[in-house]
């Protein structure tokens, strides 16, 4: 039943960040795609924006295929709590902790989930199990 419930976690939260990378990387699901979330980027200190974001659209869609697979499991909670450590300090940050505010409860949640996954491992389900 553990492999399970760490299938379901590993399902949503790395397919959720597909789904944050593919609205940087292709404007999928209302993103803005790069050119879009570059400009973002840029009007927020990150320059270059459109390099930045594709850096972070490919480590948010690249980590969350990897998590949701199990696959190289480590690496990928490391790319995941990267880019949601780089969201509190440039965005959320300043705002204090609770998401009402916009700040940054969401992204140390999932800090925490993809870390704490490393701990326990993957599961049973996981790539990883087949492999090491």
């Amino acid at each position: 039943m553990i492999s399970i419930g760490l299938l379901i976690i590993r399902l949503i939260v790395g397919l959720l960040f597909v789904g944050h990378g593919a609205q940087k990387l292709f404007g999928w699901f209302g993103g803005y795609g790069i050119k879009g979330t570059g400009g973002w980027f840029e009007s927020i200190g990150m320059k270059p924006g459109i390099t930045m974001a594709l850096f972070a659209g490919l480590a948010e869609f690249i980590g969350g295929i990897l998590f949701a697979l199990g696959f190289l499991t480590p690496l990928a909670a490391i790319i995941i709590a990267g880019t949601m450590v780089m969201a509190i300090v440039k965005v959320h940050g300043p705002n204090g902790l609770w998401a009402t505010a916009n700040g940054y409860e969401y992204n140390l949640t999932l800090i925490a989930v993809s870390i704490g996954i490393v701990f326990t491992g993957p599961g049973k389900y996981a790539i990883d199990a087949f492999l090491f």
